[in-house]
């Protein structure tokens, strides 16, 4: 098992299920690009080999979430910087339908900030 799978593997049903189908999901929607790498003990999606998004878990919100690079470009409600400078995040309620399209739009929105 490689340390992707291995950081996925220690995260509690449902919420690994849900994180490994918006990995899959991500991954999927620009195959030439995006890839994927294990850096600093988390997940890394890189786009055109620089960073994107990571995965992490928020002990203050007691939730995992998708941190995004140049997110403080976005200018979305439901996106919180809690003090970051270039990342903002968006918090995965498994308790609720997963916002794939609006997270894929996100993606495309901050990719014309990454020095390719």
């Amino acid at each position: 098992m490689n340390p992707i799978q291995e950081y996925f593997y220690r995260i509690e049903e449902p919420e690994r299920s849900t994180l490994l189908f918006l990995r899959e999901t991500i991954l999927a929607s620009d195959p030439e690009n995006i890839t994927e790498t294990f850096s600093f003990g988390l997940p890394f999606i890189k786009y055109k080999k620089k960073m994107l998004c990571y995965f992490y878990y928020s002990k203050k919100y007691k939730k995992h979430y998708l941190s995004f690079y140049h997110g403080d470009k976005l200018d979305y409600p439901e996106l919180t910087q809690d003090g970051r400078k270039k990342f903002k995040i968006l918090l995965i309620d498994v308790e609720q339908d997963l916002p794939v399209e609006f997270i894929l739009s996100l993606l495309n929105e901050v990719k014309p900030y990454i020095k390719g």
